[in-house]
C-alpha cells in the first residue's frame, strides 16, 4: 500500500549496520592489498600467504577454513530469515527468490555465451554472485534516501544469491571426488540433525560436530565451506523461552563482529593481492574478462530487474507499498558488486591457473567498482520514496 511504513527489526539494524562498517574495511584492506603487492615488498607478500600451517597454506586457511565460518554464518542468517525474517512469509520471500534467480541465470549466460567450448568456460559461476557487506555499506551510504523495505529486499536477495552460489559451488566445483569421506560427513550431519530433534541446546556438539564434517568434507573433494552451511541448518533456531535464547541466534550473534571485522578482511588481504603487470588492460579485453564485466554490471541489473517484472506481471509477487521499479534496478545494480563471493569462485574455477584467476580478480574488482558506483548514482537520483 503506497505510504506504508515498514520498521526495521533491531537485529535487522544491527546485521546492517556491521555490514555498512565491514564493506569500508574491507575496501580498506583491498587497497592495502593492492599497493603491497605492486611494491618491492610485493614478492615477500605474495609468498607468505604460501607458507604452510598444518599441512595447508595461510591462503588456503584463509578460503576454505575461515570462509567455512562465513558461510556457517550466512546460514544462520538465512535460518533466521526463514523462521522469522522476510524470507518467512511464502508470498513476501517469492519476490526475492525469484529476483535472485535471474540475477544468478542472467550473468551466467552472458558468460558462458562468451566462454563456451574454451578453457575459461568454468568461470561461468564467477558473476553469479553479490557480495552482501560491500552491496549493503553502499546502500548505507545512501541513508533515508532510499526506502527502508529496499535495505530488507536487498538483504533477502543477497542471502539467497549467496546459496544458490553455494549450491553452484557444490555441484560444479568439486574436485578429486571421494564417496566415502562425503557419506561420512553427510553421516556426521545426520548425527547433527537428530541432537537437533531431541533438543539438545547445547553448542558445544555442534560445533565440534561441525569441525569434523569440515575436515571429512575437505578430504571428499566437495569444498569444505559447504560443511559451514550445513552446520547452520542442524543448530536448533527455537529456544526454549524466545528465538533469541536459541543456539542458532546465539552463535549467529557471537560470528557477527569476527566475520565482519577478521575473517571477511583476512579473506580480502589473502586474494586481492593482484599484480598489475603491463598489458593489463588487454588482459580485461579477454573473453573471460569480457564475461564476468558484462555478467556482473549488465547480467545482473537486467537478470533482477525483468525477473521481478515477469514474477509481478503474472500476479506471483506484489512489489512492497514503498518500493518502486527504480529501487528495483538500482538494487539490480547494486547486485553486481560481486567481490567476495565471486573472487572465492573465480579461486575454484581455474585451479593451477594463476595468471587466469589473477585476471579474473582484476576484472571482479573493476566490476565492482563500476557497479557500485553505478547502483550509488541511480538511486542517489533517482531512490527517493517520493
Amino acid at each position: 500500500m503506497p505510504g506504508l511504513q515498514i520498521t526495521l527489526s533491531s537485529t535487522f539494524n544491527r546485521f546492517f549496520e556491521s555490514e555498512k562498517s565491514s564493506g569500508v574495511l574491507l575496501i580498506f584492506c583491498t587497497i592495502i592489498s593492492l599497493v603491497i603487492a605492486n611494491s618491492a615488498f610485493g614478492p615477500g607478500y605474495m609468498d607468505l600467504w604460501h607458507i604452510k600451517v598444518a599441512g595447508l597454506s595461510l591462503e588456503h586457511w584463509a578460503n576454505d577454513g575461515l570462509m567455512a565460518l562465513f558461510f556457517l554464518f550466512v546460514g544462520l542468517e538465512l535460518e533466521r530469515e526463514l523462521y522469522v525474517g522476510e524470507l518467512s512469509n511464502f508470498r513476501k520471500a517469492l519476490l526475492p527468490i525469484i529476483a535472485a534467480a535471474g540475477g544468478i541465470v542472467v550473468p551466467a549466460g552472458i558468460h558462458y555465451a562468451l566462454n563456451a567450448e574454451m578453457p575459461t568456460q568454468a568461470g561461468a559461476g564467477i558473476p553469479m554472485a553479490t557480495d552482501i557487506a560491500f552491496a549493503l555499506g553502499v546502500l548505507a551510504l545512501l541513508g533515508s534516501r532510499v526506502p527502508a523495505s529496499l535495505k530488507i529486499f536487498l538483504t533477502a536477495l543477497a542471502v539467497m544469491d549467496d546459496l544458490g552460489a553455494i549450491v553452484v559451488i557444490a555441484i560444479f566445483y568439486t574436485a578429486n571426488f571421494s564417496p566415502a569421506y562425503l557419506l561420512a560427513a553427510l553421516s556426521v550431519f545426520g548425527v547433527l540433525i537428530v541432537l537437533n530433534r531431541l533438543r539438545v541446546m547445547s553448542l558445544l556438539p555442534y560445533l565440534l560436530g561441525g569441525a569434523l564434517m569440515w575436515f571429512l568434507m575437505l578430504k571428499s573433494g566437495v569444498h569444505a565451506t559447504i560443511a559451514g552451511v550445513l552446520l547452520a541448518f542442524a543448530i536448533p533456531f527455537s529456544g526454549p523461552t524466545d528465538d533469541e535464547s536459541s543456539p542458532s541466534h546465539r552463535l549467529e550473534h557471537l560470528l557477527e563482529k569476527p566475520v565482519a571485522f577478521i575473517i571477511l578482511p583476512i579473506f580480502a588481504l589473502a586474494n586481492t593481492g593482484i599484480v598489475i603487470a603491463a598489458g593489463w588492460q588487454n588482459e580485461l579485453l579477454s573473453s573471460n574478462s569480457l564475461g564476468i564485466l558484462g555478467g556482473l554490471v549488465l547480467g545482473k541489473p537486467l537478470g533482477i530487474f525483468l525477473a521481478s517484472l515477469l514474477a509481478v506481471l503474472v500476479g506471483a509477487c506484489v512489489l512492497p507499498g514503498d518500493l518502486k521499479w527504480r529501487h528495483i534496478f538500482g538494487a539490480g545494480l547494486l547486485g553486481g558488486i560481486g567481490f567476495t563471493m565471486s573472487i572465492f569462485i573465480a579461486n575454484l574455477a581455474f585451479p593451477g591457473s594463476p595468471d587466469l584467476v589473477n585476471g579474473s580478480k582484476m576484472a571482479i574488482l573493476s566490476a565492482s567498482l563500476i557497479a557500485g558506483a553505478l547502483g550509488f548514482l541511480w538511486l542517489r537520483f533517482s531512490g527517493s520514496t517520493r
